[in-house]
């Protein structure tokens, strides 16, 4: 059974599992799916999975993913 190597915001996390979904990263992750969301790191673009806490992602070696809040980003007012 392979191990895949990924990081979630720089941490490192490896897996057996070959498929995942956003949830389950972001849950190992120590992040709550209801707050944040995926986006996966692919060279010169960004997968974003908002929205799609169940969509199935096939793991690889080297895998990058960020996470972002979900919801309005406070702006400072000057």
């Amino acid at each position: 059974m392979p191990t895949f190597h990924y990081t979630v915001d720089d941490e490192p996390f490896e897996t057996h599992a070959e498929v995942m979904t956003p949830r389950e990263i972001l849950d190992i992750a120590k992040f709550d799916p209801q707050k944040f969301y995926l986006i996966q790191i692919e060279g010169d673009h960004d997968v974003s999975y908002e929205g799609k806490l169940d969509e199935q992602i096939h793991m690889h070696n080297d895998m990058k993913f960020i996470t972002a809040k979900i919801g309005p980003t406070p702006v400072s007012s000057r």
